[in-house]
């Protein structure tokens, strides 16, 4: 019952209550809460001990490696990585997402990054998650059909690679939750999404552009109310031929194994949710336009999230936003870190990052017959593959060249040696990543 009520406590006030007048009493109220974790839960990790009476600035900024290196020390619950890494595993193997470890819910990330993330949550954290997903990504339209009996249930149909406890805690009479794997082939799951005829559709946004061709072909016939982004960076052409699919707005939840980090608004941008999260930005440019977030959840209290600095990029967005919201607005998830490019400046030969949402913008002028593409960055060059018709290949190769070098030139950097490959269809579970650092130049490590 107490998690039940956790659950709709964390609904109800992430929905209605904490509005604030602006940002002073946002932030005001945030440093009490800070302030009360501190003192209530933080020395209850073996890594914090040490730490008892220290301001959150006061505190080290960890970062996955440091967390994955002593698992235990960073929960409460006398988890260790190993126990924790092998339910995770065994459910991946079975897919059978529902076997708890003493209580708890265990997740892996997808590891986009080189090395899979873990996570664990209690019962009680699992409700709140859900009352904040419910309360922050529903519409009025969807609530309303929740809370009036004489309608059907809202159907939810959700793509994700695994499926977890935390996922299924949003499941009721009055909201069915209907988990598609992503291991099974899409004709299948067209299929299955015909026969439901889901009121929500989740999913990452190449799996919604899959069904947004299969709906303006005619082979898909849903018409959600919703439709919403997760997992992976939105990239410009799959936000246009998505809402032209389905006719409505596309939604974005921006989550990783740390937590739900923030959520779309009707106003169309991304907010961190700062009332149960504390952001520090790390800036990556001079501007203090973009930044890496460095995360405290001081609601979570069986794996300490403190100062946690995350591999993402983020924009800011400039004044504030229209919905009304205080909290810390994003124009954009550009990517993870090692998605920012860098090549040497035709002035001095320094290295200087080229941020991806640049290159996508560059990218999107090729040509229309381009379906897809990817660049990483190997040392002094750039390898490029397009997925375009054979017969455009090679016109889709000079016009990338030209938009790529016409990016360099205006942003005053020498022009990168190009290397095209041919196109090779990326495995069905992994992220995709447009954009990629594999190797940095030699002269940008030595500047780093």
């Amino acid at each position: 019952m107490r998690e039940i009520g956790a659950a709709i406590g964390t609904f109800a006030r992430a929905r209605w209550g904490l509005r604030f007048l602006d940002r002073d009493h946002l932030l005001q109220w945030q440093q009490r809460r800070i302030e009360h974790f501190l003192r209530d839960h933080l020395r209850r990790a073996s890594f914090y001990r040490d730490f008892g009476g220290a301001r959150l600035d006061q505190l080290p900024i960890v970062d996955k490696p440091a967390v994955l290196a002593d698992f235990a020390a960073f929960n409460t619950c006398g988890i260790s990585l190993d126990r924790a890494v092998d339910i995770a595993l065994a459910a991946e193997w079975d897919r059978n997402f529902r076997p708890t470890l003493d209580g708890l819910t265990v997740g892996l990330s997808s590891g986009t990054s080189g090395t899979r993330g873990v996570f664990i949550v209690n019962a009680e954290e699992r409700q709140r998650w859900a009352g904040l997903v419910l309360a922050r990504l529903l519409t009025t339209a969807s609530l309303r059909q929740i809370a009036q009996p004489w309608r059907p249930a809202l159907r939810i149909a959700f793509f994700l690679r695994a499926n977890s406890n935390l996922y299924e805690t949003v499941a009721s009479r009055r909201l069915q939750f209907a988990f598609h794997d992503l291991t099974e082939p899409l004709g299948g799951h067209v299929q299955r999404l015909n026969g439901a005829s889901p009121h929500v559709l989740v999913a990452p946004p190449t799996v919604l552009r899959s069904l947004a061709a299969a709906a303006l072909g005619g082979e898909l016939r849903i018409a959600p109310a919703q439709v919403v982004s997760v997992a992976e960076v939105i990239e410009p052409d799959d936000r246009v031929e998505i809402e032209r699919a389905f006719g409505v707005p596309l939604q974005e939840v921006y989550q990783a194994t740390e937590g739900f980090l923030g959520v779309s608004c009707p106003a169309g941008r991304l907010h961190l949710n700062e009332e149960f999260l504390h952001i520090e930005p790390e800036w990556l440019d001079g501007e203090h336009r973009r930044f890496r977030p460095i995360v405290t959840d001081f609601t979570r209290t069986s794996q300490l999230v403190v100062r946690y600095r995350l591999d993402d990029v983020l924009r800011d967005a400039e004044g504030p936003c229209t919905c009304g919201r205080v909290t810390r607005s994003l124009d954009a998830v550009e990517g993870r870190s090692d998605d920012v490019l860098w090549w040497p400046s035709r002035i001095d030969r320094a290295p200087r990052q080229v941020f991806p949402d640049t290159v996508r913008r560059a990218m999107v002028l090729v040509s229309a017959s381009v379906r897809d593409y990817r660049i990483e960055q190997r040392g002094q060059a750039w390898h490029v593959r397009i997925d375009a018709d054979s017969a455009d290949a090679d016109s889709a190769q000079r016009a990338a060249r030209r938009e790529i070098e016409g990016l360099c030139s205006g942003l005053g950097l020498e022009p990168p040696v190009l290397r095209f490959e041919p196109w090779i269809e990326p495995p069905p579970l992994e992220k995709r990543r447009r954009i990629r650092c594999v190797d940095r130049p030699i002269a940008a490590e030595a500047r780093a």
